[in-house]
């Protein structure tokens, strides 16, 4: 299954899930029904005249209590997930998550953090923010609406007992479920289980007062006796609302575990990586157990199983760990003792990456076929990786230091919009000296030097690595930045493509962050109705190679019988502009997933007509990808 099969299997998993959450509140509705009867059957026995009926089954009732049972579980799934509007942040925290900072001499907290760099530009993501939950049992979760806002949490367990390349594979599988959709779900699945739990913490709370009426003061409450029964009554039907909601977490759940072990194989090349954390996970007494009561919410977020059942074959949200290891190594004993060759394995595969370090480098240097670059869309490879590595290793250190600060990562952006021309580029640096934030402009200065050692091919890396230190700003200082971002692109007068692409995809992600708008919906399932925004986009693709001669109208061409064999010609350079490409581009997002690939790769065709590809190029490539959506690994150049 690929990124954009997955993507619309994610969409109908969301179905399947408001089925099941249909079907779990029927079954508290007739629950609840059959409660209030036999509670108020009891109360007639005591008021009733003689020869009066005990119980009389009631229409008005019956809709009055549905509707109420309706409104309470809605509700409180709307609350809840309103609560975790703020992306993956509340989720880490909600489990006492705390953040890992870049500047610590904690050598397994500067391991994780490499690691989820590493795969964070591999798979052409946002580099996420690394929450550690203080917790003995190895585990681990993603969580986020998208991965603009998306955060990996680690136990301390985890960074603590595995190795680098076991860390690697657990942090493949999370990133798996970052790029197929499954945070979103996983949210929505918090929400939902909290409006079915809800019945029962109602009992919870009217069966205090209840007892202490009943128990206090004949006289201070002479329904005391039913409203005990109805509270007890409600706490058991909150026990059916936990059955119902473990249940749903098993059946959207299992599957994918599966499909996140295999993606990590395909992402790191090493099978025994994710099999060893397995194996750890089985040898180790705290095993995946998370302690803290929030566990329970986010179990079918996790890694690992982090909570026990009762019932723990039915309503596990991950396969069996023998089920998972035996996937990934056939030829696994059973025994969860961890080979004693581990640790050359780890040799190993850094000689591998090292060697392929050097190997990339000429990779770099060819032009990627349409059909390779499209197929690491969603699905990084080992090579997406050794080319991230070889990426970050030559990014000038004082660089990597300051940018992950708040302060460092604004001066970074700033200098890699800093304009070549000399006169411009000073009138860009005394517009920051009294609009910055304080402290900002001194770092920058600092860095000014440093201009000429960032090499086209690093500005997207470090604009990745930007974020989750952008992600750290108030409200009014990220206006603030994004209003100087604004200022220096169009100081010139004139917005280049470089600009326009890094400024594109840095708002991209962070007004997701601190504006939360709406996820954009699939609507159109044919490129028909978005002829007039196709044409403007690969007209723009094409006049970038303007200096270069070629038969455009053949590239049109062939491009449009990548979407159908559409009718639309290439328009004159007179009527294209960028902020027209904002909007089209805004429109062609909404093609649903499985429409995404030809109008990606009729991109392809357009760019790479003259037989190059350069930084500039793959900047505006890795631009329009992240509008619409689709995560783009590292282009080889």
């Amino acid at each position: 299954m690929d990124f954009f099969q997955s993507q619309d299997h994610a969409r109908k998993q969301t179905v399947w899930l408001v089925v099941l959450f249909s079907l779990a509140i029927i079954s508290l509705v007739v629950l609840t029904n059959l409660l209030a009867m036999f509670v108020l059957g009891f109360l007639d026995v005591q008021t009733a005249q003689a020869g009066a009926p005990a119980l009389v089954f009631n229409w008005q009732i019956f809709f009055t209590i549905s509707a109420l049972v309706i409104s309470v579980v809605l509700l409180s799934s709307l609350y809840k997930i309103s609560s975790l509007r703020h992306g993956g942040d509340v989720v880490a925290e909600m489990l006492g998550g705390e953040r890992i900072s870049a500047d610590n001499n904690d050598l397994d907290k500067q391991k994780i953090l490499n690691v989820v760099e590493e795969m964070a530009i591999a798979s052409g993501t946002p580099v996420p923010p690394v929450y550690l939950i203080n917790e003995e049992g190895i585990n681990a979760f993603a969580a986020g609406y998208s991965p603009a806002d998306a955060v990996i949490g680690v136990t301390r367990g985890c960074i603590e007992q595995l190795s680098r390349s076991e860390l690697q594979g657990v942090i493949g599988h999370e990133f798996s479920h970052i790029l197929n959709g499954d945070m979103r779900l996983n949210i929505r699945l918090i929400g939902i289980l909290h409006g079915i739990l809800v019945i029962g913490l109602i009992g919870y709370f009217l069966l205090r007062p209840a007892a202490y009426g009943r128990i206090g003061g004949r006289s201070r409450n002479n329904n005391a006796g039913g409203i005990m029964a109805l509270a007890i009554g409600l706490v058991v039907i909150g026990y059916a609302g936990t059955f119902f909601g473990n249940l749903i977490k098993a059946a959207v759940s299992r599957q994918r575990e599966y499909l996140a072990d295999a993606s990590a194989v395909q992402f790191t090349r090493n099978n025994m990586g994710i099999a060893n954390a397995l194996k750890r996970i089985g040898s180790s007494a705290a095993g995946s157990r998370i302690e803290n009561p929030a566990g329970a919410q986010i179990s079918h977020a996790l890694f690992a199983e982090g909570v026990s059942h009762f019932f723990s074959s039915m309503f596990a949200t991950h396969p069996p760990l023998e089920k998972r290891i035996r996937q990934l190594d056939p030829q696994w004993d059973g025994s969860f003792a961890i080979d004693i060759k581990t640790e050359e394995i780890d040799a190993s595969f850094e000689t591998t990456e090292s060697g392929a370090s050097q190997q990339s480098e000429k990779i770099m240097a060819g032009l990627a076929a349409a059909g390779v670059m499209l197929n690491q869309v969603g699905q990084p490879d080992a090579q997406s990786l050794l080319r991230a590595q070889a990426l970050l290793q030559h990014i000038p250190i004082h660089l990597r230091q300051e940018i992950y600060q708040p302060y460092g990562a604004r001066a970074i952006i700033y200098l890699l919009l800093l304009n070549q021309d000399e006169s411009s580029r000073q009138a860009q640096l005394q517009y920051l000296q009294s609009e910055s934030d304080d402290g900002v402009f001194e770092v920058l200065e600092q860095l000014v030097a440093e201009a000429e050692t960032v090499e086209p091919e690093h500005r997207l890396p470090l604009l990745d690595m930007s974020l989750p230190a952008l992600r750290q700003l108030s409200r009014p200082q990220y206006e603030r930045f994004k209003n100087n971002i604004q200022q220096l692109v169009e100081m010139d007068k004139k917005i280049s493509l470089h600009e326009w692409s890094l400024q594109k995809i840095l708002l991209q992600n962070l007004d997701r962050v601190f504006i939360k708008a709406s996820p954009v919906r699939g609507k159109f399932n044919a490129f028909n109705p978005l002829r007039k925004e196709c044409s403007l986009l690969l007209s723009v693709l094409i006049y970038i190679n303007k200096d270069k001669y070629f038969d455009k109208d053949a590239v049109m061409t062939k491009a449009l019988k990548e979407l159908g064999g559409i009718e639309v010609d290439l328009l004159p350079v007179t009527d294209i502009g960028l902020p027209a490409l904002n909007t089209a581009l805004d429109k062609l997002n909404q093609l649903k997933p499985l429409k995404k690939p030809a109008l990606l790769k009729a991109c392809v065709i357009c760019i790479t007509a003259d037989n190059d590809f350069s930084p500039i190029e793959a900047e505006l490539f890795r631009a329009i990808a992240s509008t619409l959506d689709c995560p783009m690994p590292p282009i080889s150049l």
